[in-house]
């Protein structure tokens, strides 16, 4: 087992907000799947502290991947799943599990943490 690649990233809650003030629903649905947008809104309160800890994630894992914004990397193709009770895992399809393949990357770990307006991830991507 060996680490390819380490990626974090913080974020800041209001931030987002702000931008979902401005784009709306669009925002979301380019960047968050189905299943990460129905984890969010089940937190009422704290929605946007939650969509800013998966926002992070994305961020922090596009620097594993070595990607950024492009190479066909989309927002939803990077996804944070959190089964109950466990800890979240992440979930690559389309052009992020290809770029994933190609650096030899089996896995990725990540962690996200909430506190004083921000979020922050941190994404470890390792080798068998």
């Amino acid at each position: 087992m060996s680490i390819v690649a380490i990626g974090t990233d913080i974020t800041r809650v209001d931030r987002l907000e702000a931008a979902y003030g401005r784009h709306g629903e669009r925002l979301l649905e380019r960047v968050f799947t189905v299943d990460e947008r129905a984890y969010c809104d089940r937190r009422k309160a704290a929605r946007f502290t939650h969509y800013a800890g998966r926002f992070a994630v994305k961020e922090a894992v596009m620097k594993v991947l070595g990607t950024g914004w492009k190479l066909g990397v989309r927002w939803v193709d990077i996804e944070v799943h959190r089964a109950s009770g466990q800890a979240p895992e992440l979930r690559l399809h389309g052009k992020s599990a290809e770029h994933a393949q190609r650096r030899g990357i089996e896995k990725v770990h990540i962690t996200i943490t909430h506190d004083a307006g921000l979020a922050l991830a941190v994404a470890v991507g390792e080798r068998g």
